[in-house]
């Protein structure tokens, strides 16, 4: 009797994780998101570019004076070596190149983040002194995924996916 009371048990206790998992949002680490936007990102970039003129590295820990940094991608290529930052975010981004601080807001809150194109900045001066390549051959990249919208203009390039 003592047995099937603690099997009985054991079944709610699942239940009620099921339950919970399925009204309450159990909400992604920031880890998993980024992990999750990173992957379309790289889907992406596999099946839109040519194989013949561009190499696709993904997921890169690369060492630097002070130790090591972690790189989403970089695209090598005849058109120059392209070093991608993801960002895997929701709503409204504002933020300026020379601002060190950018605001995401969501739903009516407001976050701030670093600066993205600063923090690709020290990977792209990585990649460069390990190729040994001029500044005119190496492009600083960020993509936005998700529903994410820079509402401030930049001279620098950004890309946006909405795919989620």
């Amino acid at each position: 009797m003592e047995d099937l009371l603690v099997i009985a048990l054991g079944f709610g206790g699942i239940a009620l994780l099921i339950f919970f998992s399925f009204f309450f949002d159990l909400e992604e680490s920031p880890s998993e998101i980024g992990s999750r936007g990173e992957a379309l990102v790289q889907n992406e970039l596999e099946a839109t570019l040519d194989e013949f003129l561009y190499y696709t590295l993904s997921d890169l820990t690369l060492p630097t004076p002070t130790g090591t940094t972690q790189i989403d991608h970089v695209v090598v290529s005849v058109f120059g070596v392209f070093v991608v930052e993801t960002k895997n975010m929701k709503e409204w981004i504002f933020g300026a190149e020379r601002q060190g601080r950018w605001t995401q807001t969501l739903f009516k809150r407001s976050y701030k983040f670093q600066n993205p194109l600063w923090q690709n900045y020290k990977h792209v001066k990585t990649v460069q002194n390990l190729l040994n390549i001029g500044n005119q051959n190496i492009h600083n990249l960020v993509v936005f995924v998700g529903t994410a919208e820079p509402r401030t203009k930049c001279q620098t390039t950004f890309c946006g996916m909405n795919r989620n």
